[in-house]
């Protein structure tokens, strides 16, 4: 019988991405000056007001205001009237030092015997109905996000927008499981005020559909632009107005999206947060790794759909153990058990050695904390960093390395593929 199934996304100006954004940008100018840095910053962001705490320890100084600052107005938070913005904001700073009860368990003498951050599980997921190994619903949520603020930046086709925006999207599958049809789209978009509610609600319907939802279908595969038809059903700002937005809306802190940074409610999660934390900690570190056995795995054919669970002990460098999942999808006469143990072969899970083969201590934090952690586009980019007092340095550093297909041979090598 078909079944529906949804994932939602949230934009860079939602306050809960907004709280994600500063604190990883905090991590990237640490990792940028001293690479051996270990932060757990969080952030708060309300009417007029950002909120820094956690612990740090770290050689370097930085100007946290001002990164916070600059964050906000690159998101769009650049206006009076919208009650929270870059230059006119309060910044409350309270980060102090890391606990040395935490950090004798992490530095070692030897950095291949660092142990794990925290205790806990990570997971990590992939199918393969989309080219990016990605669940469509969350992969087409982030790209309706993405498209509508292009739109914003443009300022041509559509000129109202506001930065705080929500997509959601409900795909009908098969008993195969194989997408079907879009059943909905909802697109929640923060808007500038209109002298007439129901000529606003009737012009950004419209355009999001007139518009908006044309420059996403022109960037899928052709199968996947088959799932769009005239019988979606489109809520386009079901509640109304929606003028007060952002943090003045609604407060935001950091790792309240953490569904949105994975895999859209697909596969399964931990429970641990991503940004604000250097890669020491596995929430992260790990997460990030399970996905990318996962995304080998699948583009390798061990399985058309794989789930990787891995958990550690705080200040153990082994983990406890790896569990797979592939739902019945393996095409050959193997347990998730036995695929398990050939990926402990495979993979070194010991968090100095995701870091190293990840390449996780570089300023690559930014980018991740807004429109999902996975399935993103694996790239180097130039970035340039300031300190205070004026000294810079600029780096050439290699994004979402977790996505790539780096370990494929190995992987059809180890099972005789």
């Amino acid at each position: 019988m078909a079944y529906l199934f949804t994932s939602e996304s949230v934009s860079e100006g939602h306050p809960d991405k907004v709280a994600d954004q500063i604190s990883d940008a905090l991590i990237d100018n640490f990792l940028a000056f001293d690479t051996d840095s270990k932060v757990a910053c969080e952030t708060l962001v309300t009417t007029g007001q950002v909120v820094l705490a956690g612990e740090v320890k770290s050689t370097t100084y930085l100007d946290v205001q001002k990164i916070a600052r600059d964050t906000i107005n690159k998101i769009g938070y650049t206006k009076g009237e919208y009650m929270f913005d870059g230059n006119s904001c309060g910044v409350l700073s309270a980060i102090h030092e890391q606990s040395e009860d935490i950090n004798q368990g992490v530095d070692r003498g030897s950095k291949e015997e660092q142990g794990a951050g925290d205790q806990g599980m990570m997971f990590g997921y992939a199918t393969n109905e989309t080219e990016n190994f990605m669940p469509l619903a969350l992969d087409l949520s982030h790209l309706i996000l993405r498209e509508l603020a292009d739109l914003r930046r443009e300022n041509n086709e559509i000129t109202y927008l506001r930065p705080d925006s929500k997509s959601q999207v409900t795909i009908e599958y098969d008993d195969d499981n194989i997408p079907q049809r879009i059943e909905a789209i909802v697109v929640s978009t923060q808007h500038d005020d209109f002298a007439d509610d129901e000529t606003m609600l009737a012009k950004i319907r419209k355009d999001i559909v007139e518009i908006l939802i044309p420059r996403v279908i022109s960037k899928l595969p052709e199968a996947i632009q088959k799932l769009f038809n005239d019988d979606i059903k489109y809520h386009i700002n079901p509640t109304g107005k929606f003028v007060i937005g952002g943090p003045h809306g609604d407060t935001g802190l950091t790792g309240r999206k953490i569904i949105v940074d994975t895999y859209g409610g697909k596969g399964a999660h931990g429970g641990g947060a991503f940004s604000g934390k250097d890669p020491s900690k596995v929430d992260r570190s790990a997460a990030y790794a399970t996905r990318h056995i996962a995304k080998n795995l699948v583009a390798a054919g061990v399985a058309d759909e794989v789930l990787v669970q891995v958990s550690y002990a705080i200040g153990v460098v082994e983990p406890m153990g790896i569990f797979i999942d592939t739902y019945g999808t393996c095409p050959f006469n193997m347990t998730d058990g036995e695929i398990a143990e050939k990926v402990s072969q495979i993979f070194d899970m010991r968090p100095f050695a995701i870091e190293e083969r990840l390449k996780l201590r570089a300023p690559i934090y930014s980018e991740t904390a807004a429109y999902g952690h996975m399935g993103r586009k694996n790239e180097t980019v130039t970035k340039t960093f300031t300190q205070p007092q004026g000294d810079s340095v600029t780096l050439d550093v290699e994004l979402f390395t977790w996505e790539k297909l780096d370990y494929v041979d190995q992987v059809k090598a180890a099972f005789g593929l």
